[in-house]
């Protein structure tokens, strides 16, 4: 049995201290926020192979190294459940990560991750990372493997059957729980059914289902009545992926919207939400472009924009979409990285149109998101939240933390800030500045409730027997330092961070261990249940 299974032996939990006893290391002085969501306490730690042996006073015993905590909030590592760093093992370090306090990430999401699960685990494993690394399995990956490609028609009985085979194997070898991500192609022309189809293949091996739904404006009460059918009729929890209210047409339904799924909960069905704590998403441009106009691939894409009537036409629709959402022109949408011309990098639409047209009207603004995928599309940060709403969401004691961000090459593009300071934001501007929630609370949807809701076994808690995933910030001082405009800074008050015992961040500098481990879920143990 490996230690990074998420089902680990009941003796697990049992780490023996003797009188005497060395370990590796003890936190001293500091004050503990376990996790659970109780108020702070203040004791040492000792740490003994990876675990956490010993929480109280006056441990009984030595250590081979020690840190001392005082000023310092000592929590569990941080528990990331929505992120694309499905590249975690091409760039191990995941700085970006640790450095804000995460210790644990989930791959896999909004619909695409790796298929070949298998190896993915076992790349982790070779290479080693510098933290926990669990993933989900995509629904888009895996229509397009079993279909071949983007296609508006559901699925031949073949190929149905080949995306179940798909999902039960991924979940075999230690997936989760299955995503989706229904306004990317190809997902967003699957049907309820055939989505629920393969919900039933990972729920028999206890899977999560975390969607990237199809609506979140006007229509986000369609989309959650979507979610809710395929948790119930699959039997399943699931998980509402970065919720949010986009565009002003539908700003202030925040509470509304809180209501309708604690509806669903008092129903019997187990939903939860995670969220970034800023009021802009990011994704590709093409999502400026009609799912349509996309269908096929990038070449029937340049097919119809070769065609003029049919170019005019997605055109327009692209208008249509702006207006309904409230808006007059594309000012909002950011290019974030555009490898085909970096000189764009950082401008809105509006700017780039300017640039490279001579003129910003709306005609220029559209002919310039189609040349941009035209030339190999660009990723994008989308101004379009509230901040009123943003703080009602994340009053929820059900919405979790997550940044929804990659591994971050330092310097590239402009991407959105949420990759370098999502959790050192949520702990300077909301706790401690807009006092939003309470430092217990916040650090509660960082770690314990993650855990509990994928089923991370003897993490998210600062335990004794629990592995000791761990970080040190002084609440008087964390804070973001990434803007929009310059986000390729990491935050600060973060001095320590330790994943299995083990410094990955010492004084606030990145050691370059790699403790990580590779979590299986329960599937990877067992044989499920016929």
């Amino acid at each position: 049995m490996k230690a990074g299974f998420l089902i680990t032996a009941a003796l697990a939990l049992t780490v023996a201290v003797l009188p005497g006893q060395t370990y590796d290391t003890l936190i001293r002085h500091g004050r503990v926020v376990d996790g659970s969501g109780n108020p702070a306490f203040y004791a040492d730690l000792g740490l003994l192979n990876g675990r956490i042996a010993f929480i109280g006073n006056h441990p009984p015993g030595t250590a081979k190294s020690e840190i001392d905590a005082t000023g310092l909030v000592i929590a569990p590592g941080f528990i990331d459940v929505h992120t694309h760093a499905d590249d975690i093992a091409d760039m191990p370090r995941g700085e970006n990560f640790v450095r804000m306090g995460v210790t644990t990430i989930v791959v896999g999401n909004c619909g695409s991750s790796r298929l070949d699960v298998a190896k993915f685990f076992a790349e982790i494993e070779k290479g080693n990372v510098a933290l926990n690394v669990a993933t989900l399995v995509g629904q888009n990956s895996v229509r397009e493997k079993a279909m071949g490609g983007s296609f508006d028609r559901p699925p031949t009985e073949p190929e149905m059957s080949k995306m179940k085979e798909l999902v039960a194997q991924a979940m075999k070898d230690g997936t989760v729980g299955l995503s989706t991500g229904l306004i990317y192609l190809p997902g967003t022309f699957s049907k309820t059914d055939e989505i629920i189809e393969l919900a039933k293949a990972a729920s028999t091996y206890d899977g999560i289902y975390t969607s990237h739904m199809r609506h979140e404006d006007e229509r986000i009460y369609e989309a959650l009545d979507e979610v809710f059918r395929i948790a119930r009729e699959a039997h399943m929890r699931a998980e509402v992926s970065h919720i949010k209210l986009s565009g002003p047409s539908c700003w202030g339904q925040a509470e509304r919207v809180l209501a309708y799924i604690e509806k669903a909960r008092a129903e019997g069905l187990d939903i939860t939400q995670d969220q970034y704590a800023y009021t802009a998403s990011s994704t590709g441009i093409s999502q400026l472009i009609p799912d349509s106009a996309r269908e096929g691939g990038h070449a029937r894409f340049l097919e119809r924009l070769a065609d003029p009537e049919q170019k005019a036409k997605i055109a327009a629709a692209m208008k249509k979409s702006l207006l309904s959402k409230g808006r007059k022109d594309f000012s909002y949408a950011v290019i974030a990285y555009y490898r085909h011309d970096k000189s764009l990098n950082g401008m809105s639409i509006v700017q780039a149109a300017k640039a490279k047209r001579g003129a910003d009207t709306l005609d220029d603004q559209v002919q310039t998101i189609l040349e941009i995928e035209k030339n190999g599309g660009a990723s994008g940060v989308f101004h379009g939240m509230s901040e009123d709403d943003l703080k009602v969401f994340m009053q929820h004691p059900n919405t979790m933390v997550a940044c929804d961000s990659g591994v971050r090459k330092f310097g590239e593009g402009v991407p959105h800030p949420r990759g370098y300071g999502d959790n050192a934001r949520v702990l300077g501007r909301y706790v401690r500045e807009l006092k939003v929630l309470r430092l217990q609370d916040a650090i509660r949807k960082m770690t314990s409730l993650p855990a509990n809701t994928f089923h991370f076994r003897e993490r998210g808690e600062l335990r004794e027997g629990y592995w000791a995933d761990i970080v040190l910030f002084d609440s008087e001082k964390v804070t973001d330092t990434a803007t929009y405009e310059e986000p390729h800074h990491y935050p600060e008050g973060i001095p320590y961070v330790l994943v299995n015992g083990t410094l990955v961040i010492n004084k606030g500098q990145d050691t370059g261990a790699k403790a990580g481990q590779a979590l299986r879920g329960q599937a990877a143990l067992r044989i499920a249940p016929n």
